[in-house]
This record gives C-alpha cells, structure tokens and sequence, in this order.
C-alpha cells in the first residue's frame, strides 16, 4: 500500500531530514535576503530529480511533481524560509553562525519538512493521480509578506491548486505530536508606526516644553481602551507595541520626538477596519489635546487564516492513519 511505502521513506530519510535542518537552521537569512537559502533549496530539489523554478519574489522556489494522470487535481504544499533579527542564545552544534539572525520561528523546520516529503513524493509519483505544487516562500516576517508578491506573481496558476497545505511548529506541542483546527484560526497582522512630536528642553522645566513621552504614553493607554471598550469581546483582538525610542533626550532631558511601533492583530473583518480607523483618530486627537503632534501609520499584512472544513478534517484524518488517534489533538 501507498501508506506503508510512505512510512518506509520518512523512515529511511529522517536523519536526512534532520540534518537538513540544522544546515538550515545555522545559515539564516533575514527576510527577502535569503540568497543562501534559496539556493540551497534549489540544490536539493535538483538532487532529487524535481522540476523547479526560481526568483519567486526574490528568492523564492517553486518545484513542480506530476504523478499519473497528472491533469488532474493539483495540489500545493507550502514551506517559509526566512529568519528573524534575533541573536541566538542557544548552546547547541547546529547554533547560528549568522550573529543577529536566528531561526526563531520554525521556518528551519518548515522547509526541511517540505523538503523531505517533496524526495519521498517525487520517488512515489507513479503510484498518485495528480500533481504536487511545492512552493518555498521567501519573507514571511516581512510585510507586504512574501505570499502576497508570489499569488502576483502568479505561482498559484499553470497549474492552479484545488487546496494549498501547509504547516507550522508549536512549542507546546509534545515532538510526535500534530495539531489541526478547521474554520478561523490564526489572526490577521498589522504593523503600527506612530511618532510622537512635542517640544525638548530641560526636564526640570517642562512647563517650557511639550514632552512626547508623556503623550505617548497616554497614547499606549488609549489605544488598549479602544480594543477594550470599542470591540466586541467575542472578537479575538489584541494590540502590543514593543518598541519605543527617543529622538535625544536623556536622564535630565526632554526629548523632541517619541517613535513606536506595534502590532494588530484580530479575526474580524470588519473592526479591523472600524479599529484602524479609531486608533488613528484617538492618537492624533490626544497628541493634539497635550500640545503635540502625531503621525499614525498602519501597514496592512495578512488578513486572518480560515481553515477549510473538509480539508482539514481530511487531513485530520491522514494523520491519524499514520501517527495514530493518540498523536493527533485539537487545537
């Protein structure tokens, strides 16, 4: 049987797998530079007799497998590749050697999981219907995203998929172990750029300046009331900023100019939109109301993930008949 060929390879190449992955995983790439990375996977593809393309968004890779009657469905499989600007602690063999650049989110264990099962589907390709699309996506971390610029560029045509598979590694999750949830499950993500401008001077004068400090930190405030007391409370919503930084300023000085930025995140449509909206308003008037000034900014990223049903519970499913009902859960 099919099934049974299958397990047999992911055994024979699990070690490849791995080693493939702390390749992986010690040459990172930031996102939209992964030159090194694109190549390699190009490489590899080459070694297991895959037909493939180039130059997708950059650096992307797209290998294309046709199994019998391969007019039939298409279907896509889909890995990230890029890293992120995060100096690695880790005391292992396979550490980072790329100082400030890790392979913090998985994307190391995406593609070399693609990567092992585009060998074991290439080497089983007389004994399936249809043909496999593999897509390797370059800038995940990187807004416009690395997806948007390759569905322009047309990789989801000539073959068009039916259905794109993909996945992505969760700590929580005990190794051996997948997860699946059909319907809406990862939010949409935006990036937030906000500059505070007032007035520097002396900070045992303030009542001569206009501190951005103090504005920005109403700002922050106000912004969490919005989420708070504006959003339906059944609507997952949730907005951090994790950067804040002066332009001068010091233990005894005021600054001129205060910059953030954040993240939005929420799997509604609609107040998506209504949220934008309400925080640009809310910072410029509290800016004004203390006497300073504020530019708002938003970058739109990737609109919230919706699982398909029928998919996913047949995917669900598969991965019970090789895993067992034991190491499949929901999340």
């Amino acid at each position: 049987m099919l099934k049974e060929k299958i397990k047999l390879l992911a055994g024979k190449y699990h070690l490849e797998a791995i080693d493939t992955r702390r390749h992986l995983h010690q040459y990172p790439e930031l996102s939209f530079q992964e030159v090194e990375t694109g190549k390699f996977i190009a490489e590899k593809l080459l070694t297991y007799g895959i037909s493939f393309t180039t130059g997708w968004g950059g650096h992307g890779v797209a290998g294309l497998i046709e199994g019998k009657n391969a007019h039939k469905k298409t279907i896509a499989l889909r890995a990230d590749f890029d890293a992120l600007p995060i100096t690695e602690k880790n005391d292992v063999p396979y550490k980072s050697k790329n100082q400030g650049t890790m392979h913090a989110c998985g994307h190391d264990v995406h593609t070399a999981s693609l990567l092992g099962a585009a060998k074991i589907l290439n080497e089983l390709k007389n004994e399936f219907d249809g043909t496999i699309r593999l897509i390797f996506q370059p800038g995940e971390e990187k807004l416009p995203g690395g997806a948007s610029i390759l569905i322009k560029e047309g990789i989801l045509e000539n073959p068009k998929p039916s259905s794109i598979i993909g996945q992505h590694v969760l700590p929580s999750l005990e190794a051996g172990k997948v997860g699946f949830r059909a319907g809406m499950f990862m939010a949409s993500a935006d990036e937030i750029y906000v500059t505070v401008h007032g007035k520097g001077g002396h900070g045992a004068m303030p009542h001569e300046c206009v501190d951005p400090v103090l504005i920005a930190s109403h700002i922050v405030v106000a912004l969490q009331q919005i989420i708070s007391r504006n959003g339906n409370p059944i609507i997952p919503s949730v907005l951090t900023f994790g950067k804040m930084n002066t332009t001068g300023g010091a233990t005894n000085v005021i600054p001129n100019e205060v910059k953030m930025e954040g993240t939005f995140r929420t799997m509604d449509e609609a107040w998506r939109a209504k949220a934008h909206s309400l925080m640009k308003k809310m910072a410029e008037s509290m800016a004004e109301s203390m006497g300073g000034t504020c530019s708002f900014d938003i970058v739109k990223g990737y609109p919230f993930l919706i699982n398909e049903e029928a998919l996913t519970l047949r995917a669900r499913q598969g991965a019970i008949e090789y895993l067992g009902e034991e190491n499949v859960v929901e999340l």
